[in-house]
């Protein structure tokens, strides 16, 4: 298994020996309780998957880490386990649960978090921000009304089991518990029976949800060309439950379920102005991710050409714009369990997957996130970029099997054309670049796409063959251009236009890629096929 965010192998030399460094071990487990928890394994080596096949632990050695651990930490707990591996091999797995109350950090005042496959110090700001939501990260099971379960709304309890009992996302052994067994279980009361603030949220009745601190409350508001308002509808009488409330919020704007036409002769097809699971997934991540402990309304707002969903609150600890299609980090667990149940989201990692490859197999482009100082903003177009990626990823569904990830990547080649594996990295948010390969290796194995270049130089594009051979109309683009059409290009334009700055080419060829134009002007000139004047900043171009 690899190390991950939840997950990180230790040598047995780290716990036991001469050379024993406990205050490592206590970082990593700092680290993982500030954020969601996790599993060392400590006894298999970095480069193996399983401990040495004669590897025997001690049986006092569980309780000598646990000893250490609790000896250098604060707020952190922890269980260890030994466990037998498939060759016979012992090894011990240290569970470190997460601090969703207080702070973890050694007794040195080291503060760290996980991130990815490591352990990193928490910047300042960071630790700033990571102390006010730890309130929020508790909310849901919280009593602050003392309401029984019982006093609940009827309907809307009867609906939420009746929605459990049918998902087939749920275990039979969860829909065989009684009633209040499965709101034990989805943390909706506590051990007194009691309603929790999530409880309260999708069951209680509508003067029970509106004494709830922070009950969401959405705002929608439409602009016109000149960015007046025209119309405006608000949900603020807390008679809806979650559920209820982004059934409402859909039915209500009709603009919504607008469509725009993509033809090219007798192909036709109507792309939605703004997808139903786009719109539905982020409506619930504005629900379900939102800080509770935050006062705000959830603003969208409607433009003639795109639309933007705001949220009270900063984005979780860990997550920025520029790793969200990557990173995940939820702040309402057991609120998004509900959801995720209910099919009223994807499941955790993939909501945002499922967002970027919806809009740009329709051409569209990515969606935009902003995180302001107390809000957080996604701004979706509705107008279509590129009509070639409605046609190209429509005949692969039907005769490829690819994945979610490959879609992704197709649409983002589309856009571009062609795409360097540096830009192409960049604009997947992929940490490392070496991952790039499990986005592209399909598209390559299948023709659908082609690689030119080597090392950081390679580029990819669609595969002019797999183009011919599904007969899809696809737009020409000379950002596909051989290089040998280059040159010729480059030496036809300079012997209409001798002594050319490159911008100047560059301005009268702008369907070039202008990298790849100044890459092969500048070998050309250099291999005598063209003469360059001037120094580097005016240089100008002729032919010999």
């Amino acid at each position: 298994m690899k190390e991950n965010s939840k997950f990180d192998k230790k040598s047995l030399k780290l716990v036991q020996g001469k050379n024993t460094n406990f205050g490592e071990l206590a970082k990593d487990c700092v680290a993982f309780a500030n954020a969601n928890g996790g599993v060392i394994s400590i006894g298999i080596e970095d480069d193996s998957n399983l401990p040495d096949s004669n590897q025997v632990i001690s049986e006092t050695l569980p309780e000598k880490i646990i000893k250490r651990i609790n000896e250098l930490t604060f707020n952190v707990a922890v269980r260890t386990e030994i466990v037998v591996a498939e060759n016979g091999g012992q090894y011990v797995n240290l569970h470190i649960f997460p601090s969703h109350v207080s702070i973890a950090s050694t007794t040195k005042g080291q503060y760290l978090i996980r991130d990815y496959d490591s352990s990193r110090v928490l910047l300042p700001d960071e630790l700033s921000r990571l102390i006010s939501d730890r309130p929020s990260y508790n909310w849901e099971t919280k009593v602050t009304l003392n309401t029984h379960w019982t006093k609940a709304d009827e309907q809307k309890l009867r609906e939420f089991m009746v929605d459990v009992r049918s998902s087939d996302r749920v275990s039979d052994f969860v829909k065989e518990k009684t009633e209040e067994e499965i709101l034990s279980y989805y943390q909706m009361i506590d051990d007194s029976g009691l309603l929790t603030n999530l409880g309260v949220l999708w069951l209680g009745k509508a003067e029970q949800r509106a004494r709830l601190l922070y009950s969401p409350i959405v705002q929608y508001i439409k602009y016109d060309a000149k960015e007046e308002k025209v119309d405006k509808k608000v949900w603020d009488d807390y008679r809806y439950n979650p559920k209820e409330l982004i059934e409402a919020i859909w039915e209500a704007i009709p603009e919504w379920k607008e469509f725009n036409e993509v033809s090219e002769g007798l192909w036709r097809k109507n792309v939605p102005a703004y997808d139903e699971k786009v719109v539905r997934e982020l409506l619930c991540n504005a629900i379900v991710h939102r800080p509770y402990t935050t006062r705000g309304d959830i603003f969208i707002k409607l433009y003639p050409d795109h639309m933007t969903i705001t949220n009270p609150g900063l984005l979780p600890i860990g997550v920025t714009v520029n790793n969200i299609l990557q990173k995940t980090e939820k702040r309402n667990l057991h609120l998004a369990k509900v959801f995720y149940d209910l099919h009223l989201m994807e499941s955790e990692g993939t909501g945002y997957d499922m967002v970027y490859e919806t809009l740009l197999t329709a051409g569209k482009n990515k969606p935009v996130v902003e995180e302001g100082e107390d809000y957080v903003e996604v701004s979706v177009e509705r107008n279509i970029i590129t009509k070639d990626a409605s046609r190209v990823c429509d005949f692969i569904s039907d005769h490829y099997k690819i994945s979610r990830k490959n879609f992704i990547t197709l649409g983002i080649i589309l856009q571009h054309k062609t795409i360097s594996a540096i830009d192409l990295t960049n604009e997947l948010q992929l940490p490392h670049g070496e991952r790039l390969r499990s986005w592209v290796e399909s598209l390559l194995t299948n023709g659908i796409v082609e690689s030119r270049g080597t090392g950081k130089g390679v580029k990819y594009s669609i595969n002019p063959d797999f183009v011919a051979k599904s007969k899809v109309q696809f737009t020409t683009s000379l950002k596909t251009i051989e290089p040998y059409r280059l040159k010729a290009l480059i030496k036809e334009d300079l012997r209409f236009h001798p002594d050319s700055l490159l911008a100047e080419i560059g301005r009268r060829l702008p369907d070039v890629d202008f990298g790849e134009l100044e890459r092969m002007t500048r070998e050309m000139a250099k291999n005598g096929e063209i003469k360059a004047n001037g120094g580097r900043r005016y240089r100008k171009y002729a032919l010999p």
